[in-house]
């Protein structure tokens, strides 16, 4: 073996949210090709078993692949779909909590009573991250990677509204779920696991219009993302990823624990 030469990564199990299209689907089709276990998260059966079908027309073993389905925009639906994983995947090494939705022109509640961006694009990752403490615990090493956007830098959060009933924007609804999920990864991980963020880059998805006009192909996205969930690549626990490479974005352990105070509450199933 050279000196620059990596050793094989031995195969791993591997959840991605949203993976029925863009990002999420092909950050799955990457982890398929590397040999490791892909349980394929869709919002619902079919477009589960559809992209399931297309990762195995582009190459994947079906033997390897294993669907979840959840509609984010019920807690409840979270819960379930956790707890069915645990039983049937009692080690789990990565979670790519990739899930989003575009905010709507009109401030829209989930039947939860939560704002649909805030509660698709945060609040049901940290959810189904708190839910997967058991799997994520069981092996050293696992790790979760929170697919953010770089508006979140545009963000704030607002405390007394994290819903944005009082004063409600589509892009700053967005930008603020995009903030959480980024400040969440600073917050307390399940033992022996190491959550950050990543900036995938502006990339041609379902996501692009109305926060960009062009972007690179959605492959390109992903491979930033399946880097970070590689175990030879070294991770700064809670920081964020872009192409300047990791930082803390300046929000201190203080600001996550107050935002899972907040997410507890508007999580209570």
């Amino acid at each position: 073996m050279s000196a620059s030469a990596q050793p094989a990564v031995p195969p791993r199990t591997a959840l991605v949210t949203g993976a029925t299209s863009g990002i999420g689907w092909e950050t799955a089709r990457l982890l398929a090709e590397q040999g490791h276990t892909v349980i394929v998260h869709g919002p619902d059966t079919e477009s589960a078993h559809h992209a399931v079908e297309r990762l195995v027309a582009a190459g994947a073993d079906r033997a390897r692949l294993r669907l979840a389905v959840a509609d984010f925009r019920r807690l409840a639906q979270v819960k379930s779909m956790a707890a069915e994983l645990s039983a049937a995947h009692p080690t789990l090494d990565v979670l790519v909590n990739n899930a989003a939705v575009a905010a709507p022109e009109q401030h829209t509640l989930t039947e939860d009573g939560n704002e649909v961006s805030l509660q698709v694009n945060f609040l049901a990752a940290y959810l189904l991250t708190r839910e997967l403490t058991g799997p994520l615990s069981a092996r050293p090493g696992s790790r979760v990677v929170n697919v953010s956007s770089t508006t979140h830098r545009t963000a704030s959060l607002a405390w007394t509204d994290l819903n944005r009933a009082r004063r409600y924007s589509r892009f700053a609804a967005y930008a603020q779920s995009q903030l959480a999920l980024t400040v969440f990864a600073g917050a307390t991980a399940p033992a022996g696991c190491t959550v950050v963020s990543v900036d995938p880059g502006v990339c041609t998805t379902a996501l692009l219009s109305p926060y960009a006009h062009e972007g690179e192909p959605p492959a390109e996205g992903a491979a930033r993302v399946v880097r970070l969930c590689d175990p030879r690549t070294p991770l700064v626990p809670g920081a964020h990823y872009d192409a300047d490479g990791p930082s803390t974005d300046g929000h201190g352990e203080r600001t996550a624990r107050r935002l899972c105070k907040a997410a507890d509450l508007l999580v209570a199933v």
